[in-house]
């Protein structure tokens, strides 16, 4: 008889713990697992996914104006949210699907249930007075939205809800400027809602390269959206059919609805884990070493629960590597430098490696390339749209160090420079590269003309 029920006992079926779970049973591991809400996680049911779908949808009307500079003639536009929204919706369905027969083939036991940690090798069910014992036990459980604690924060909604709206609202007021609140701006704005973003801090998108950020907000500002930098919300109250926010600095702003796109926080309260003996971090992380396994030598956690890269590829890549470490004898940590990620706002924002910002801390000497330019398509549909590409190089070894764009299919583009870039490529190598034209990542490849900062302006030029 088996010491244990499992070899290994997932918690939460989102894509770390469901790739784990995977590659365990298909390794001829026991492995069960448990999801309290649907398979897939936050990416399939209420993220990335949806997200890119409702981003796809709000481009539309821009590409059907810029389409009449191309001969098309387009009358009788309309839009209907209940027809996106529920294509979205049945889309969702198709992959939780997926993802479900996914874990059956594999023979992984799957659980519709909330589960705990009761001691280092058993975890408690809530629909079952059983519990279950595991050799191991992996925490896979994500993160959710978190709510600014503010009087009448209970009118808030999250990123969560915009996913579940029957109708759009005639104007938003959203409070955050991450990669969430910037591309939830984009998507209400791009189907005709009025948007108005507030944001504590000097400019969106903390942490991005500054060019990028200050591109980003200029271009959602001459799409109609409001941006308000150094704001901060005193409280929420209803105003009417809709709400109020009022500003500590004085002033307020009627809305129909509200929303926070403040960050997130870790799923991990009510799991058990600090009786377990688990170290939980500042904002309730599990906390890990670079294996991913917690103070507890037969618990383990991937994935945005332990607050390293909340990014899903990160998350896979965590689950691959913990089942490489603990059942093939192939101990795997998780490199994190030169992840690609991207911004879903209107201009689309993809970036790999350091910033300008951070590279100027870590090198002595670094020269920047920049191209900034109007894409082609935009010469015939008259929008007024820049594409900005910029490269970050150690000039003592000539390693590219970051690639930012900001533009179309900046996604795209940056993926495929993140390969070059995790294999040390140089800027004389990228000069070597043969151009594809005429193409917006061609810029990725020609650039020849150090970027310098323009001289200060001085005397009778600068009182001018």
């Amino acid at each position: 008889m088996a010491e244990y029920d499992y070899d290994l006992f997932v918690i939460g079926a989102g894509s770390g713990g469901v790739r784990a779970a995977r590659l365990a049973a298909e390794l001829g591991k026991r492995v069960g697992i448990a999801e309290e809400y649907r398979i897939g996680g936050t990416c399939v049911i209420r993220g990335c996914v949806p997200k890119k779908l409702l981003v796809y949808g709000s481009r539309y009307g821009a590409e059907i104006e810029d389409a009449r500079g191309f001969g098309w003639t387009c009358e009788d536009v309309r839009f209907d949210w209940p027809t996106l929204i529920h294509n979205v919706h049945r889309e969702v369905d198709r992959l939780n699907g997926a993802y479900t027969r996914t874990l059956e083939s594999a023979g992984v036991d799957r659980f519709l249930t909330r589960a705990s940690i009761v001691d280092p090798h058993t975890v408690k069910l809530a629909d079952r007075d059983q519990s279950i014992s595991a050799k191991y036990i992996l925490v896979a459980t994500g993160s959710h939205p978190a709510i600014p604690d503010v009087p009448g924060k209970e009118h808030l909604i999250s990123s969560n809800e915009c996913f579940q709206l029957e109708a759009l609202p005639d104007s938003i007021v959203i409070i955050g400027a991450g990669y969430i609140g910037m591309e939830f701006a984009t998507i209400f704005s791009g189907l005709g809602v009025a948007v108005t973003v507030l944001y504590r801090g000097d400019q969106v998108l903390r942490g991005f390269d500054m060019d990028l950020r200050d591109g980003v907000a200029d271009a959602m500002r001459d799409r109609g959206v409001d941006l308000r930098m150094d704001c901060n919300v005193a409280s929420i109250e209803e105003d009417g059919g809709g709400y109020r926010v009022m500003l500590k600095e004085g002033g307020s702003m009627a809305a129909s609805l509200v929303m926070a796109a403040t960050g997130r926080l870790p799923n991990t309260a009510g799991l058990g884990l600090q009786q377990a003996g688990v170290e939980l971090g500042w904002n309730g992380h599990v906390v890990v070493d670079e294996y991913s396994k917690s103070s507890v030598d037969s618990i383990y956690a991937v994935g945005d629960v332990t607050d390293r890269m909340n990014l899903t590829p990160v998350a896979i890549r965590e689950g691959n590597a913990f089942v490489e470490t603990v059942f093939e004898d192939k101990p795997t940590a998780v490199d994190y430098t030169f992840v690609p990620t991207a911004v879903f706002c209107e201009p689309e924002i993809g970036t790999v490696g350091y910033t300008e910002e951070e590279a100027r801390e870590m090198c002595r000497v670094i020269d920047i390339y920049k191209a900034n330019f109007r894409p082609m398509r935009a010469t015939i549909s008259g929008r007024a749209e820049k594409v900005l590409i910029k490269l970050v190089i150690d000039a003592e070894t000539d390693k590219v160090l970051g690639c930012h764009m900001l533009g179309p299919a900046a996604a795209e583009i940056v993926q495929m420079a993140a390969i070059p870039l995790k294999l040390g490529v140089t800027k004389a190598q990228l000069d070597a590269t043969m151009a594809l034209h005429p193409s917006i990542a061609e810029e990725v490849v020609t650039m020849r003309h150090k970027w310098e900062a323009p001289a200060p302006i001085k005397g009778s030029d600068a009182a001018a």
